[in-house]
């Protein structure tokens, strides 16, 4: 990072896009009225602090948010990111319609009026234009990552659907082999019984046993 951003610090994937300082001729008023005043010694101190507050007014639009430091003895930094910009505006005094420069006024949704100023900027229309080009990519891409996500619910809902019908197909082919199963046992013949005549019939009568008894003559 450059020594003249050493007051923010930008993460990975931030990168600069405009960065600049008050108008030099924003100070032309201080000076038609503290020269004047000067010379009793009144106005020097109007001068010195309005140089001092120029010299150390910074602003900086990022690819993600914007940055405003301001301060002399101390240091105040101000950040507001782009999704939470809500509207922005640019106006310019007479002098700033002359020279070329302006304010530009930043709101934020749920704030009470405007949250930042980039005050005495050259070219306020196109710092304008800027940041509201930012807004609607940065919303453009929450939109498509939104959408992203619902596309992704709807195919997760589908698969489920799919995967409980294929689930209800399997218990209902199981519970039809099953019962066929059963009916095929039930319909088997069982086997012979022995029939007890035809044991009966196998069985030795006596007059099988019967020989003659006639007795051989010597």
């Amino acid at each position: 990072m450059d020594t003249e951003f050493d007051w923010i610090t930008l993460d990975d994937d931030e990168e600069v896009l405009w960065a600049d300082t008050p108008h030099p001729y924003s100070l032309v008023p201080s000076f038609i009225v503290g020269v004047p005043l000067s010379f009793v010694l009144v106005g020097i101190p109007l001068l010195v602090g309005s140089y001092l507050s120029h010299k150390n007014t910074n602003y900086v639009v990022t690819s993600d948010a914007l940055y405003r430091k301001t301060g002399v003895l101390s240091r105040n930094v101000q950040r507001i990111e782009f999704d939470k910009v809500q509207d922005t505006s640019y106006s310019q005094t007479f002098l700033g319609g002359q020279f070329g420069y302006g304010s530009v006024d930043i709101s934020t949704a749920g704030g009470s009026g405007i949250e930042m100023s980039f005050q005495n900027v050259a070219d306020p229309q196109s710092l304008q234009s800027l940041v509201n080009e930012r807004i609607k990519r940065r919303s453009g891409s929450e939109t498509d990552a939104e959408g992203k996500v619902a596309v992704l619910d709807d195919i997760l809902t589908e698969l489920r659907a799919i995967r409980q019908a294929v689930d209800g197909e399997d218990g209902v082919a199981a519970g039809d082999d099953a019962g066929d199963d059963a009916t095929d046992r039930a319909g088997d013949e069982p086997d012979a019984v022995p029939d007890p005549d035809a044991a009966d019939d196998d069985a030795l009568e006596p007059s099988d046993f019967e020989f003659d008894a006639t007795t051989d003559e010597r």
